[in-house]
């Protein structure tokens, strides 16, 4: 068996930057252990698998090395560059059916429009074993999908660390922890961890600016905001908070286009 493969960088032109995806349009769905096993494979923090129902209708299912994801914004962006630029350069809007419901991005200026779900976060308190291993506590915490902790300073975030084995004893589901402060050339920054991943730190998060932006969008006064992900590789998004979602826009380039080869005995 074949499969054609895309490997995607998301959030920004630089193909060593951003959030790396693996995009992996297939015809008709594999059992979900071995879609687990090729993300394995793939060994990046997404692999996003694609089965076109429609003209420019596509199913999309996203897994991490570790699990099936609910939503992952950088790996949708990454599906949609693939879907507009390789599959169906034709077209300027995609639509995504996911466990998430259905996901429309559209060429713009900005690169690709996301229209996400809006997951405003409520005040919260912190797991013990998380608390613990944080090597600073934050000002406030608060919870949708994943922790958000919000800092004083960008700074904070650049020095953010945990205590790797204290960390891992949280269980946050397919949660994770999102650490945030205003930023100095921005609205806002953040990083993302994930406890018992094979990834720790996600380079690129499009799916936490779902609570990011209605967050600073309310406490900054804004509706349209530039954020930035502090990450090793560094990623910027544009966040746009409409009526019924968040819009999150950012640039892609293709790294590598190939076919993987399935050799199952």
């Amino acid at each position: 068996m074949t499969i054609p493969f895309y490997q995607v960088t998301a959030f920004s032109r630089n193909v060593f930057g951003g959030n790396q995806a693996c995009v992996m349009p297939m015809e008709g769905w594999l059992s979900d252990d071995l879609l687990l096993h090729i993300a394995q494979e793939n060994a990046v923090a997404e692999t996003a698998y694609l089965k076109r129902l429609d003209q420019g209708v596509y199913a999309l299912r996203w897994f991490t090395p570790d699990l099936e994801m609910d939503l992952c914004g950088h790996a949708t962006l990454a599906c949609a560059h693939v879907v507009l630029n390789h599959l169906a350069p034709q077209l300027d809007k995609v639509e995504f059916d996911t466990q998430s419901g259905r996901l429309v991005v559209t060429r713009s200026a900005h690169g690709l429009d996301m229209a996400l779900p809006n997951r405003m976060p409520a005040s919260a308190q912190l797991p013990p074993a998380l608390a613990e291993s944080l090597n600073k506590p934050p000002l406030e915490v608060h919870l949708a999908r994943d922790f958000m902790l919000v800092y004083a300073s960008q700074q904070d975030v650049e020095q953010f660390d945990v205590d790797r084995a204290l960390f891992d004893r949280t269980d946050l589901g397919t949660g994770g922890v999102i650490v945030t402060a205003p930023g100095e050339d921005c609205d806002f920054v953040s990083r993302f961890f994930t406890p018992q991943a094979t990834i720790l730190e996600d380079p690129v998060t499009g799916s936490a600016h779902c609570t990011l932006a209605p967050f600073w969008g309310a406490r900054l006064g804004k509706t349209v905001m530039q954020a930035r992900q502090l990450s090793a590789r560094r990623g910027a998004l544009r966040c746009e908070m409409k009526e019924d979602h968040v819009q999150v826009s950012g640039q892609a380039t293709t790294y590598l286009k190939g076919t993987v080869h399935l050799n199952q005995t």
